[in-house]
């Protein structure tokens, strides 16, 4: 008989799309000149101290496991950091668990706490992995569309609307990945209650809120009866440019933790201990770099928006993240179609909105953390494609 590899592959995992953002960007791969605003990455180098912190690491022979919670001074150092911050106070010996990054830190959330048939409300357009994820562990993903004349916050009205008896968790991402959307404190206050009144557990992923620019940033595991229904995420991929570090947390009720522990020890065991004295360097002594890349980031951001709305593509200003997220509906193409046509005719890579759920189509993701002169670049590109394709009309 005849081995069909395929006939073994998991119902739900055969169910899963690949990454809408990968797929494009396979579409890259070759093609010479291409000025990217596509991959969620910072263009800063990990600074140099924080890089030093792990090469230390290394000459000190600091290359066993840790804790499968992790390094007890670098949980330490995140609660005062949190409290500090976020003003929310974890305990680091039972409350506070070190990841391989957010995206794991997401994954063992989700299985700590969905069981099958369990509904997964969250916010969309959104990061490409909730949905997946939520589906890897036979949950029900829930979306709830939010708009650009409002921001791309969420509110608890359209929340409320979607939420049955089979609710169990709500999945928060303010600055959001695509958007740039942001919360204010009263708007966060009435989805709190509403995750009072229904006993809802939040999964709060706030991975991007030191790129606030514009107010300040709250946590909604701050308010009033929410950190012990909350589990917050966090890590340093972004703030500290230090995505390869692959380092993330999660902040939650104790007993939580301990179920997200457990898988965690039988999958990743613990996070490299190099990435956690780097981490450890980042949280006490980074703060300043945080500062000087937000800066600019803020500068960057300001000159691509203007540079969209002018060219005809409306762009609301987002208030935090480093990704511009403008209409292009006015040119009568699909987010794809654009996309795929912007890089083939001008060399200019961004993500379709479709790639992150249905709401995102009609939308282009434009990521702003590359240099500005690339960005200027890019910019003049695409004002010749959209003013070909309204020559075309």
């Amino acid at each position: 008989m005849d081995f069909e590899a395929q006939k073994f592959i998991a119902d739900n995992v055969r169910a899963i799309p690949r990454s809408g953002i990968r797929d494009f960007f396979d579409i890259v791969q070759g093609m010479k000149d291409v000025i990217s605003l596509g991959v969620g990455e910072p263009d800063f180098v990990t600074p140099w101290h924080i890089r030093e912190a792990a090469i230390y690491a290394l000459e000190r022979g600091r290359t066993g496991y840790t804790s499968n919670l992790g390094l007890l001074k670098l949980r330490e150092a995140i609660s005062v950091s949190i409290e500090k911050h976020f003003h929310v106070s974890y305990d680091p010996k039972n409350e506070i668990l070190i990841a391989v990054g957010v995206s794991e830190a997401m994954d063992i959330a989700f299985r700590a706490v969905i069981n099958p048939g369990d509904e997964v409300i969250y916010h969309e357009p959104c990061y490409v992995s909730y949905s997946p994820s939520i589906s890897l562990t036979h949950g029900v993903p829930v979306a709830v569309a939010c708009r650009a004349e409002d921001g791309f916050s969420v509110s608890a009205e359209a929340i409320e609307k979607v939420i049955t008896a089979k609710s169990k968790v709500l999945v928060l991402n303010f600055p959001t990945n695509p958007t740039g959307g942001t919360m204010t404190k009263s708007e966060l206050q009435k989805i709190a209650d509403l995750a009072k009144k229904h006993n809802l557990l939040v999964i709060t992923d706030e991975i991007y809120s030191e790129l606030t620019f514009e107010g300040d940033h709250i946590s909604i595991a701050s308010l009033p009866g929410m950190k012990e229904r909350t589990i917050f995420l966090h890590g340093f991929s972004k703030a500290y440019a230090m995505t390869g570090f692959r380092i993330g947390y999660a902040c939650g009720p104790a007993e939580i933790i301990e179920a997200m522990m457990r898988i965690h020890q039988y999958s990743m065991l613990c996070a490299s201990i190099i990435s956690q004295e780097a981490a450890l360097e980042a949280i006490q002594h980074g703060e300043a770099d945080t500062s000087e890349m937000r800066d600019q980031y803020r500068v960057r951001r300001n000159y691509i928006v203007n540079a969209l709305n002018e060219m005809g593509l409306k762009c609301h200003l987002p208030r935090g993240s480093f990704y511009a997220f403008p209409c292009i509906r006015s040119t009568g193409l699909t987010s794809k179609e654009f996309a795929v046509q912007l890089l083939e005719s001008e060399k200019v890579a961004c993500v379709p909105g479709s790639a992150f759920g249905a709401s995102g189509e009609g939308y282009l993701r434009c990521c702003f953390a590359t240099a500005l002169d690339k960005i200027e670049e890019a910019a003049e590109r695409m004002a010749r494609f959209t003013a070909r394709l309204k020559q075309g009309k």
